[in-house]
């Protein structure tokens, strides 16, 4: 038994630093959602502003949008020219996307600048693609509403995990490049 924690020492390090990372994020993530609540902004405070900056990028693109709270649901909706487009709820705000995206960093952390880098821009770069791709998403729904079930389910979902996994493989082939000796 030894012997196989000796040979499979690295990967045994990633899965519990990853998991470790996953499990800590996360339940900071839960004791937000549940502490933010009171704090004014439907339902919490990030998806309130991805809302908002979604909306704000569609007005960019030239279309009316509107933001309604939607307690049913419990999320915003955004409303463009006057029809009911999407509902922005906690899941679409990309922080869980984010929590992912950290704890795989995390576990294959080099130096601490590098790594903070790395981590800061890809949580923006994931961040700023999650709200055009809400945008987007919303401009397709209400232009092509029968092919909700595709562009919400396989497409978007695809856009924001893909861009993701790109990012884990940019990060292991930075590790991977070091000159040889």
């Amino acid at each position: 038994m030894k012997e196989l924690f000796k040979k499979y020492k690295s990967v045994i390090q990633f899965l519990a630093i990853f998991l470790g990372t996953y499990l800590i994020l996360s339940a900071l993530y839960a004791y937000y959602l549940k502490v933010s609540v009171t704090g004014g902004f439907y339902p919490d405070y990030i998806t309130n502003l991805v809302a908002r900056q979604s909306a704000a990028l569609l007005e960019a693109f030239g279309y009316v949008a509107n933001l309604q709270v939607d307690t049913v649901r419990k999320g915003v909706l955004i409303i463009i020219e006057n029809n009911y487009a999407v509902n922005i709820v906690e899941g679409c705000n990309a922080a869980s996307v984010i929590i992912l995206f950290v704890s795989f960093i995390i576990s294959f952390a080099e130096k601490f600048k590098k790594t903070f880098l790395f981590l800061l821009a890809g949580a923006v770069l994931i961040y700023v693609v999650n709200i055009i791709r809400i945008a987007l998403l919303t401009v397709a729904l209400y232009k092509y509403p029968e092919y909700q079930e595709e562009l919400h389910s396989v497409v978007f979902p695809a856009v924001i995990y893909g861009m993701v996994f790109i990012l884990w493989i940019v990060w292991v082939k930075t590790l991977n490049s070091k000159p040889a000796k």
